[in-house]
């Protein structure tokens, strides 16, 4: 059997995080079974049917930020909507084998039966009133709902990948419609349709579509179609416990891109939210297709941590090839501060990113640090720099400064070198040295180590700024 999902969003605002996860298990499990022999495919499908709130701009959203994850989908995207004609055909023909049939309720009768089946503790809200009903008693001028004759008697099982069996007695469910008065498909029928034509296999959604899936499994068997296998994985929820919201820090994945985190970095975090390999918390997208399986995926909800997401990133840019992390810094950098860059900051950036990365846990943060490199002269001082560079740091940069002209060797280790000679002379630790340097080439008081900075400025732009900085004192 040729393994094939499917993620299936609503395009009505951003890709969330739980919406990425789910996509991100759909891909990895069909990644997992291709890999195996099984052909694994996975797909995507547009559900816009509703189309007072679908929009081409949250359509985009889901494409980017897809895309910037790097899950890639098989074929076009499919859009729910423009297959309404494949929707109706099987209520219809649902219609014509006498296993759903034509309602003619207002919405005022119907409001009277929901309050009824509440007071009687009835769970069914429709009472079947036209189930069996002579169309000839058809009110006239009235556009019917068509709705399906969901069985009466029994229980409806479905052996789910994630919940394990889990049971509903029949008398529990509504004869739902499956077209609306004005001939529109509704959500369950359009989502069945489209699975069964779409060759869906396993459906691997959020819990919350649970009691959905005992309603669509009717409508398959109705229709005579085999029903895909249903694996339903808990929600996301924030630390507080709470369903996971904006107040958690749950916004969409292009603004977790915005901020700096690299998408290799949410794809392992959003991994190991719900599903586990023994001990393992850094997974490659290489091992993650190799080892993913539903069987690990737990049953309690799993719990969003935005500093954990964060200490990851950091990993992930540690691990990260320089050059791309070089790139993304400029890409910040050039639109903050067009026209302003030293021409050199690309150069220094590639020289001095080994330092600099150490420290960083977003590339936000990384280019916030790398700052001091790409400016040109004379860079702005913060205020605990302008301390360090009162007059006892003034003091020490003019005593230095001879010091450093006069370097044989312009390396971080010589610069170093030449500094503790000067700092034992006169009875100073090396860090009582190293900081009001550090504040005159970087303007800040904190960076990497100010020997490797100064190799990497170079002994021109070093001493240079050494000047501007006492020239400004």
């Amino acid at each position: 059997m040729t393994v094939v999902t499917r993620f299936a969003p609503s395009p009505t605002g951003f890709l969330h995080i739980g919406g990425a996860r789910t996509a991100l298990y759909n891909w990895l499990f069909a990644k997992h079974h291709a890999r195996h022999g099984d052909g694994g495919k996975f797909y995507l499908r547009i559900e816009d049917t509703d189309r007072a709130r679908s929009t081409q701009a949250a359509v985009d959203a889901i494409y980017a930020g897809l895309t910037w994850l790097g899950l890639d989908w098989d074929g076009e995207p499919i859009s729910q909507f423009a297959r309404a004609d494949q929707h109706r055909a099987a209520a219809e023909r649902l219609l014509a084998e006498g296993k759903a049939y034509k309602c003619y309720c207002s919405p005022e009768e119907l409001t009277a039966m929901r309050e009824t089946a509440r007071k009687e503790g009835r769970q069914r809200m429709y009472d079947g009133t036209w189930r069996d009903r002579d169309p000839s008693e058809a009110p006239a001028g009235v556009a019917p709902v068509i709705r399906m004759k969901a069985p009466l008697d029994g229980e409806t099982v479905i052996e789910d990948l994630v919940q394990g069996k889990v049971t509903v007695a029949n008398a529990q469910l509504d004869d739902m419609v499956l077209l609306r008065a004005d001939g529109t498909p509704t959500y369950m029928l359009a989502v069945v349709v489209d699975d069964h034509d779409m060759g869906i296999t396993h459906v691997i959604r959020g819990d919350d579509h649970l009691t959905n899936a005992f309603r669509q499994t009717q409508l398959y068997r109705a229709l005579g179609w085999d029903t895909p296998t249903f694996a339903h994985i808990p929600l996301i929820h924030g630390q507080d416990g709470a369903k996971l919201s904006k107040r958690h820090g749950a916004l969409g994945v292009e603004a977790y891109r915005d901020d700096g985190f690299l998408p290799e970095a949410l794809r392992n975090y959003l991994l190991r939210l719900g599903w586990s390999h023994g001990d393992e918390e850094i997974i490659s997208t290489d091992q993650a297709i190799e080892w993913f399986g539903l069987e690990n995926v737990g049953k309690s909800a799993a719990r969003f941590d935005v500093t954990k997401l964060t200490s990851l990133n950091g990993h992930y840019i540690r691990e990260a090839d320089n050059a791309r992390l070089v790139g993304l810094v400029m890409e910040r950098l050039e639109a903050a501060h067009p026209g302003t860059l030293a021409k050199e900051a690309q150069d220094r950036l590639f020289k001095g990113m080994n330092g600099l990365k150490e420290r960083a846990k977003t590339i936000s943060e990384l280019s916030e640090n790398a700052m001091f490199y790409d400016l040109q002269r004379p860079i702005p001082k913060g205020e605990k720099a302008q301390q360090h560079l009162g007059s006892d740091g003034s003091a020490l940069l003019r005593d230095l400064r001879p010091v450093f002209d006069a370097a044989d060797t312009w390396s971080d280790e010589a610069l170093m070198a030449a500094a503790k000679n000067f700092a034992e002379a006169g009875g100073l630790k090396l860090g009582a040295v190293a900081q009001p340097i550090r504040a005159a080439l970087t303007g800040s008081t904190v960076s990497p180590s100010v020997f490797e900075i100064m190799d990497v400025l170079g002994r021109e732009e070093t001493l240079g700024r050494l000047d501007d900085a006492l020239a400004g004192l």
